[in-house]
């Protein structure tokens, strides 16, 4: 088992200026998953509810999600309700119903534990402790959060990012907690405290990357279209995950080139609501938007603006 992706799945409620729709698709896990798919097979732990459509189940599996690891629990299936204002920037939480989730199980099936790959989307940082103490051999570990397991359980984290090869957090969340507005400084800190790389996603402004030898910002895509920018971040941690995993390259370059698949899998996953664009995106257009993020990131190389300028 190579890849394991351990998050939320849910049914979601979002409301943005261009429509509302009602109990769709939705959880950390499951965009990560649906992300990470396009470059290869993976396995979901997760736990729903009676509710959870087993049409969704199918076409979780049709992607090539292994769904063994998605326990089903009696009662209703953890559900989200939001809303976004017309710049799309931040989430307006409505209501929040736990449901199933706060039985989430974190325990390992024998296959699950050989995971050499692993995506801990958000959960409580505890859960995804016990995720990490049970894998046999992991070579690369990802984790994300959020502002609530920050404000709540923030020794957690510092155990949690200890035992990391790479955290991911959005602007927000690094800026809460590590205490500063300063994003570099952020992601200093976040390496003192043992994590490897850290990775601050920056929504419509891209992402930037922080390791002990190296700092790399990697730009936005032109967003024309946007609906629903729900999951965009999970989509980011799947297309990083998923080539990482795919690759089995973990050099510094290669994290790189990740991040930028990363980017290009947020970019579709924002242009409709839910999961609903990624449903009918193909290979062709991933590799032709990742082909435009290298084109729009390019400039002349050194030796040449030098003699341009004849300084």
């Amino acid at each position: 088992m190579k890849l394991l992706i351990a998050g939320t799945s849910g049914l979601d409620t979002i409301e943005t200026p261009f429509g509302r729709k009602e109990n769709i698709l939705g959880g950390s896990g499951i965009h990560a998953s649906i992300s990470a798919s396009f470059f290869g097979p993976l396995s979901l732990l997760s736990i729903v509810g009676e509710d959870f459509p087993t049409t969704q189940v199918d076409f979780l599996e049709g992607r090539g999600i292994d769904t063994r690891g998605i326990k089903k629990a009696s009662g209703k299936t953890f559900h989200w309700e939001g809303s976004y204002e017309y710049d799309m920037n931040h989430a307006h939480t409505k209501k929040t119903d736990l449901n199933t989730l706060l039985n989430f199980d974190s325990r390992l099936s024998p296959e699950l534990k050989k995971a050499e790959y692993v995506f801990l989307a958000n959960l409580d940082p505890d859960l995804q402790l016990m995720v990490i103490e049970q894998l046999e051999a992991p070579k690369f570990i990802a984790a994300d959060t959020m502002n609530f397991w920050i404000e709540s359980k923030r020794s957690s984290l510092h155990k949690l990012i200890k035992k990391v090869d790479f955290m991911l957090l959005n602007e927000g969340e690094a800026r809460q907690f590590m205490e500063t507005p300063n994003l570099p400084l952020a992601g200093r800190r976040i390496l003192e405290l043992g994590a490897k790389g850290a990775i601050i996603k920056k929504g419509e402004h891209g992402a930037v990357v922080f390791t002990p030898d190296a700092f790399f910002s990697a730009a936005s895509y032109p967003q024309e279209e946007l609906k629903d920018p729900t999951g965009a971040g999970d989509s980011f941690a799947g297309g990083f995950i998923g080539y990482l995993a795919q690759s089995g390259d973990l050099s510094p370059g290669n994290i790189r080139t990740a991040v930028i698949f990363g980017s290009v899998m947020a970019s579709f996953n924002v242009e409709d609501f839910g999961p609903d664009r990624m449903r009918r995106l193909t290979h062709r257009e991933i590799k032709k938007r990742f082909d435009e993020f290298k084109r729009f990131s390019h400039f002349d190389e050194e030796e040449k603006c030098w003699k341009n300028l004849n300084w």
